[in-house]
């Protein structure tokens, strides 16, 4: 089968179409025929070696899967060959024709998503619903700050807050102002064009998409008794949270609830949620995808359509 591997970290240069030998399900797993892969941050951060020596070379790409059950393996028996199927891999390795995946990381795909649109939902809403629900512990009537709000969690992340009650505020550039608006955000402040600090938010949770060196800045935002859930790598002042009597709640390395995906694909075949696709490409161009992503430009998510 084609893949994208990697023999070496770098940069999206070190990205090959390769064949190599398709996988079998092994217990309690499903061969997926896979029509779409979505990237995420965490792809080209492994790819470009920030990851270390954790996920051994040579290495496929790609957590987020949507595609057709092809094979079934031993004591498998929540899915059938055919069925549509979408979720996360257990180690990777969406970035192909197919990949086995454990059944308990599976759904069945929303009928009123494409594959290249389910492909889009796991990771992301699910760190989204993970980090507004668990470690926010978010109640209907609190004011909910996210930054980042057009990207891949963070777009996710307005609309599950607006769903459960909240009054939500969203941090993005203006050329996105409209967008997050549209998502379900009362307020939407222009980076690029005001600080954080001093705005007069009091919010009562943050999510932080960003991260980076100046995740501090959050800390203001937030009333006495806040949370700040970062979901990415940022520096945060201990002794000022401490100070502001804001709790930080890190989240760690999740592994997906077949039932809280469950829950996410009712919500999209509701039409209470939707997903934004700021690019498609083939499996051929997957380069093209990881510079896209690590641009930290996108707005929504970025898909790799290997099948139709």
């Amino acid at each position: 089968m084609k893949a994208i591997r990697y023999h070496s970290h770098g940069g999206p240069e070190v990205l090959q179409v390769e064949k190599v030998p398709r996988p079998k399900p092994a217990k309690h797993e499903v061969l997926v025929r896979v029509h779409a892969a979505g990237v995420n941050p965490g792809d080209w951060q492994i790819r470009s070696g920030l990851a270390g020596n954790r996920f051994p070379l040579p290495y496929i790409p790609g957590w987020d899967v949507s595609g057709v059950v092809e094979e079934v393996g031993p004591g498998s028996s929540l899915f059938r060959v055919g069925d549509e199927v979408f979720g996360m891999t257990a180690d990777s390795g969406a970035c192909a024709e197919y990949v086995a995946v454990p059944e308990s990381q599976l759904a069945h795909k929303p009928a009123a998503l494409s594959h290249v649109q389910a492909a889009a939902v796991p990771m992301s809403s699910f760190t989204a619903w993970h980090s507004l629900n668990k470690q926010g512990r978010l109640q209907a009537g609190e004011t909910v700050i996210v930054n980042g709000a057009a990207g891949g969690v963070g777009h996710f992340a307005v609309q599950l807050a607006k769903q459960a009650g909240a009054r939500v505020i969203g941090v993005t550039s203006g050329r996105n102002a409209d967008f997050v608006r549209g998502l379900g955000a009362g307020e939407v402040l222009d980076y690029t064009a005001a600080p954080l600090e001093g705005t007069p938010w009091q919010a009562d949770l943050a999510i932080d998409t960003i991260g980076g060196p100046n995740g501090d800045m959050l800390l203001e935002t937030l009333r006495s008794g806040g949370r700040l859930v970062p979901v990415t790598f940022g520096h945060y002042n201990a002794e000022k949270a401490a100070a502001r009597n804001v709790t930080v709640n890190e989240v760690q390395l999740l592994q997906i609830s077949k039932t809280t995906l469950e829950t996410i694909a009712n919500m999209f075949d509701k039409g209470d949620l939707r997903v934004a696709l700021d690019m498609v490409v083939p499996l051929e161009e997957t380069r093209r995808a990881h510079e896209r992503s690590e641009s930290r430009r996108a707005r929504g998510k970025i898909v790799i359509e290997i099948s139709r």
